[in-house]
């Protein structure tokens, strides 16, 4: 499971997710791309299940690369626990996701099975998504 090895402060205020991203935005390492069109937290075990997902459907070939990195600490309480007595222990960890951000990138495979690929972890995800390719920066042909 992904997680930080080490962090400043154990606990986070929720934060906004206004606005769209600005960093990461672009296929920079592979050919094609799985990019966020709406906002969301993504967590840790959502992003590996898509990463499986990905990696299970090239079988042998392809390589993946994860933009992503949950790092934000989400607390919760436990159930049937009075209101008070402060913020509850770190449960899991989730990756601030807006609009425009990669998520994943593959290259080393061809593009049917590639788009394939991504939407099979999209289907994973709490994002709505479209795969785009490097060439042309849009949406991969239909």
């Amino acid at each position: 499971m992904f997680q930080p090895k080490r962090i400043k402060y154990r606990k986070a205020h929720r934060g906004r997710r206004r606005g769209n991203s600005l960093a990461g935005s672009q296929v920079t390492f592979g050919d094609y791309g799985l990019k966020a069109t709406s906002p969301a937290w993504v967590t840790a075990r959502q992003i590996e299940a898509a990463r499986r997902a990905i990696t299970r459907h090239f079988r042998r070939g392809g390589q993946v690369w994860i933009r992503v990195f949950p790092d934000k600490p989400v607390t919760s309480k436990p159930a049937e626990t009075r209101m008070g007595s402060g913020k509850g222990a770190v449960d899991h960890w989730v990756a601030v996701v807006r609009p425009g951000r990669i998520l994943f990138e593959v290259a080393g495979v061809g593009q049917e099975l590639a788009k394939e690929a991504l939407e099979l972890a999209s289907q994973k995800l709490p994002v709505n998504t479209t795969v785009i390719s490097r060439s042309d920066g849009q949406a991969a042909s239909e």
